[in-house]
């Protein structure tokens, strides 16, 4: 529940900066998929990525809108893809976990939007600059997934010790 309430609040958060366009935020929100999907596992990483736009939606009032849309089937898509990365190809990290991820996000928003929305093929010439900085902050997501992770492996013996049950609670 805490790790939704965090990946909700960035979500929102995310909602109200300035992106280079309707369909592109940095995915900050993914990080906290990430830490669920190496700390808790695939499906409650799968039901958080879903759950966070549902209730983010709800928070920001862009339930079952186009937005809504794009944001659901672009993060269950990234969700879909990071869970079949880490459980098919050994030794991925998670950055290039999150890599995967961002672009795979990218490409469903872009088939989405062109598919219900806007019905121009032309629409797929701003694919690759929107892939190259879906790639640049999937890497950066990735790297601050893996710091994070990290950081909590380390301190998770520390945390037992000192009180009992908390790192399984």
């Amino acid at each position: 529940m805490a790790l939704l309430m965090l990946a909700v609040g960035i979500h929102v958060l995310e909602s109200a900066l300035p992106g280079l366009g309707p369909w592109f935020k940095p995915g900050l929100a993914n990080i906290v998929t990430l830490i669920a999907l190496i700390m808790l596992g695939p499906k409650e990483a799968l039901m958080l990525a879903v759950a966070r736009v549902v209730v983010g939606a709800l928070f920001i009032g862009t339930l079952f809108t186009p937005t809504f849309i794009m944001s659901l089937s672009g993060a269950l898509a990234a969700a879909l893809v990071m869970l079949a990365a880490w459980r098919s190809i050994p030794g991925i990290s998670l950055i290039g976990i999150s890599l995967l991820g961002a672009v795979a996000h990218m490409l469903v928003q872009f088939v989405t939007v062109e598919a219900l929305f806007i019905q121009q093929t032309a629409l797929f010439y701003l694919l690759p600059p929107f892939l190259l900085v879906a790639a640049i902050t999937g890497w950066l997501n990735g790297v601050a997934a893996q710091y994070i992770t990290d950081h909590l492996r380390s301190t998770r013996p520390a945390m037992e010790e000192a009180v009992p049950g908390a790192a399984h609670g």
